[in-house]
């Protein structure tokens, strides 16, 4: 089991095994299904454009590829939080499932929705987790899917692009690529990482 997670953690196993497939499957569960919140999805993005600009995958088909994956997957997770959302969000002392999520989700997004799905898009864990949030907090679809292609866009091709970049520009750096990696994930993790810690503090002075 633990070498089955590793391998779908690890994005150039993930690339080397599944192939273009694999990366739009990856990025279509990580966008939307509650169960695709571990998997890596900005390294994994990163990755398969360096490779795509070595000749090893197709940028055409990898860039329309994952930005189709990305919009469909959070359309599937709005849905999820729509028709479910409500039923599964119903214990008191819950990480995931608390009941006030919902009331939270739905004046969270009415004063910050727009901005809110974009950047959910750069943060791990968080971007699986928004859309189904936005169905639980009833923001009207067609706002939902304005800004879900636009940032879905903005994601695919930032990081997918920076990847191909850099190999473009400087090849050698695929004896590098496991450390710019890790630097990704790290800096990926930030965001959440600080709010984490800035829950921790008001609850410590509460």
């Amino acid at each position: 089991m633990y070498n089955l997670i590793h391998s779908l953690t690890e994005p150039l196993i993930i690339i080397q095994t599944l192939g273009l497939v694999g990366i739009f499957a990856i990025v279509f569960a990580e966008s939307g299904l509650f169960f695709g919140f571990f998997f890596p999805g900005d390294s994994l993005l990163f990755t398969a454009g360096f490779l795509a600009s070595q000749g090893l995958l197709s940028p055409s088909w990898l860039f329309i590829g994952v930005f189709i994956a990305a919009v469909a997957g959070d359309s599937v997770g709005y849905a999820f939080g729509k028709k479910v959302g409500a039923k599964i969000f119903t214990r008191d002392e819950s990480i995931f499932f608390n009941k006030k999520y919902p009331i939270k989700a739905k004046k969270f997004y009415e004063q910050y929705g727009t901005r809110a799905i974009i950047y959910a898009r750069f943060v791990p864990v968080i971007r699986t987790f928004a859309p189904i949030v936005a169905g639980v907090g009833e923001m009207k679809y067609a706002t939902f899917l304005k800004y879900n292609i636009f940032g879905g866009f903005l994601w695919s091709v930032a990081l997918t692009g920076a990847g191909y970049i850099l190999g473009n520009s400087f090849p050698s750096a695929a004896h590098y690529i496991t450390p710019i990696i890790i630097v990704i994930i790290i800096i990926s993790v930030l965001p959440a990482a600080r709010e984490v810690f800035r829950s921790f503090k008001d609850k410590q002075k509460m």
